[in-house]
Formats: C-alpha cells, structure tokens, sequence
C-alpha cells in the first residue's frame, strides 16, 4: 500500500526501539525520507516524541517485522488499520470563534452593518459567529461598548474568509428586490409640442384676411360718401 501508517514519526521512532529493521526499510514503510530516519536514530530529530506501536492498531503484523528483519532488501507491507474513526457529524449553530477573537466580533458586526446593510442577521450570525441579541444591541447602538467600537472588516480579522463574505453577499444581492431604475425626465414627444389647445384661436386664413379688408374698405368709403352728403 502507498498510504503511510498513523502517526509516521512516532511509528518510526518504535521502529527502530523495538526492531532490527534497517533505514531504508523503516524509511519506505513510514514514507519517510531515509536521512530523516536515520536523524531520529541519532537523536538529531524527533526528540521527546513518544513511539507509537503499529502492531496494537493493526497496521502491521509481528511476521511482516520478521521477515524484514531476515531479508533487508524485504519491504514491509501496510495493513489495514484496525481503528474505524467515526464520521465526524456536521456542526449545528454559529460559528466557532476562538477566545481570542471573541471581542473583536461586535466591531466586525458594525463593519457589516455599515458596508452591507442587506445581509439577514442569519447570515450575519454564519459570518461571525454571533447571536442575535448582539447584531441588535450593535445596531441600535445599546451595546455596553458602543462608544468604543471602530468598524474592521471581519476578513481582517480572521473572523471568515473573503470567499465567505462573497458568497454571502451575493446571495443577499439575489434575494434582494430589484427597484425600478429611474430614467429621469424626457423631452415631451413631437405630438405634444405641436398640439394645438382646444381655447387657442385658429389663425386666420389668407382668405378671411381678404373679406376683412373689403369690409373695412367698404366702411371707409361710406364714411366719406356721408361727408359729402352733409355738405
């Protein structure tokens, strides 16, 4: 097998505490390098490591070690361990934050608040490993250490990574509603401007210009036929 035992180092080092092996044998079977191997029987390398026994995990039999022990060119062959760990079950609830980042959460929550305004708290609580109660007391600025807090991107801070943070605001942007774009004021259309309103007066045509001044003519003429009568 190409896989290497539990533990390389620690195999080694029972190795060659326990067995007469040679370098390279032990080498090939840990996947290790054989100057590597022989700095640890020199005690140049892996010191104060505990040798680990690869016969108590089922990872090699007490015949295989016999054999290499009879034959140096004789390569151990791995068996398969013994030791089944157990699916290791997914995480429920917030993100786990270390002790020493915990009091940096509330800045990287007024970071967030502030740059992305439409993240849920739930994705909120994902990113930072927060509770409710805190992106609350954070945003309606009733947190005991409100007057202190500086907003520091949680990336920074080690809180998520950026990847994370992108994820998380793209699916934001998603379920988000688009608004409708404003297109701002246009130029009425061509119909509109030349349209005529209904009280304007309709300009006079060459026509009745011509009746008006023969009217107006005939005025003056009776006008001036009356003068001569009077005289």
């Amino acid at each position: 097998m190409s896989n290497a035992p539990l533990m390389p180092k620690a195999t080694a080092v029972w190795l060659l505490d326990n067995t007469a092996l040679t370098f390279d044998q032990v080498a090939d079977f840990t996947k290790m390098h054989p100057l590597e191997v022989r700095a640890i029987a020199d005690g140049d390398a892996a010191q104060g490591i505990k040798g680990m026994d690869p016969l108590s995990n089922g990872q090699l039999t007490r015949e295989e070690i016999e054999k290499g022990e009879k034959n140096p060119d004789y390569r151990l062959r791995l068996q398969e361990s013994k030791v089944v760990l157990p699916p290791q079950p997914k995480r429920k609830g917030p993100r786990y934050t270390p002790v020493s980042r915990r009091h940096e959460r509330p800045s990287a929550i007024l970071w967030l608040l502030r740059n992305h305004a439409e993240l849920k708290d739930a994705q909120i609580m994902r990113l930072v490993g927060t509770t409710k109660s805190t992106i609350a007391s954070v945003r309606d600025r009733t947190h005991w250490n409100t007057s202190s807090l500086t907003p520091i991107d949680p990336v920074t801070l080690g809180l998520c990574s950026q990847i994370e943070l992108d994820f998380e605001v793209q699916r934001a942007a998603k379920e988000k509603p688009i608004d409708a774009a404003y297109g701002g004021a246009t130029l009425l259309p061509a119909s509109e401007t030349t349209r005529k309103d209904e009280y304007e007066p309709a300009e006079k045509s060459s026509d009745d210009l011509n009746v008006d001044a023969v009217f107006a003519k005939l005025k003056t003429l009776g006008g001036k036929k009356q003068d001569e009568d009077e005289q």
